[in-house]
């Protein structure tokens, strides 16, 4: 008898249903399968490899890329510093400082005097664009996102408004 629960059955033992017995022709055929797969693959015309950045990729359906600070009607930052897409952070990579609003601002009691995003941290999972009350973040669809330093990569407030501008709702999320 074999040793312990799930061992080979010795020798006079039969497999019990624990065992599944492959047959060999159906290994060999499973195998000769794999190998046309391959050769196909192999002789197949044309290239799987973009040649960036002469060809660009297209990003496909439900892409998030960077974030952008969207601006109202009157040209001020669309956030009302309201916290929400901080504290639906998972990454908690949202820093966001209030200050109050000026009195010719009677639309909103407090705006961000601070909003920093740290890109590094972010999963992209688009929860802080899901969250806010007032559509003010949003996630874009540009696909090389670069950066030479960590520092580049901690979007401030200007910097996620001016992404904004330059792009608005050319680059929204890819549909």
């Amino acid at each position: 008898m074999g040793s312990g629960k799930y061992s080979m059955p010795s020798d006079g033992e039969t497999r019990d249903s624990r065992w599944i017995a492959v047959s060999p022709v159906a290994l060999l055929v499973e195998s000769a399968k794999a190998l046309a797969h391959t050769f196909r693959r192999l002789v197949r015309r044309g290239s799987f490899t973009v040649q960036y950045p002469e060809e660009s990729l297209s990003p496909k359906k439900g892409y998030r890329g960077e974030h952008f600070l969207k601006r109202d009607s009157k040209g001020r930052v669309k956030c009302v510093a309201c916290f929400m897409c901080a504290a639906a952070c998972p990454a908690k990579c949202i820093t966001i400082e209030a200050g109050k609003a000026p009195p010719e601002w009677t639309d909103r009691e407090k705006y961000p005097v601070r909003f920093e995003i740290d890109l590094l941290r972010c999963i992209y999972c688009g929860m802080c664009e899901e969250a806010c009350p007032v559509d003010a973040i949003a996630l874009s669809g540009t696909f090389p996102i670069v950066a030479e330093s960590r520092k580049e990569k901690v979007y401030d407030r200007d910097k996620l408004l001016v992404l904004g501008d330059n792009f608005g709702d050319k680059i929204s999320v890819v549909p």
